[in-house]
């Protein structure tokens, strides 16, 4: 599960690299700065849906700071 959320990250990075450089190339003159921003967003959607899943289905278990007692 680490390995796809890692893949996941990764892609989204790339995703925003290409939209800097088509918005810095084609100076927003073309489509391709919407297509890569449309992929980042989808991706993440995705990976939220996956991790949310995950979690449901008993895959994956929060590990976060405990709580203090009040």
């Amino acid at each position: 599960m680490k390995w796809i959320i890692a893949f996941a990250f990764l892609g989204i990075a790339a995703s925003m690299v290409s939209a800097m450089i088509f918005l810095i190339r084609d100076q927003g003159k073309t489509r391709n700065v919407v297509r890569s921003l449309t992929v980042r967003i989808s991706l993440s959607v995705v990976l939220f849906a996956l991790i949310w899943f995950s979690y449901h289905m008993g895959w994956i278990e929060p590990t976060g700071i405990p709580m203090r007692p009040r």
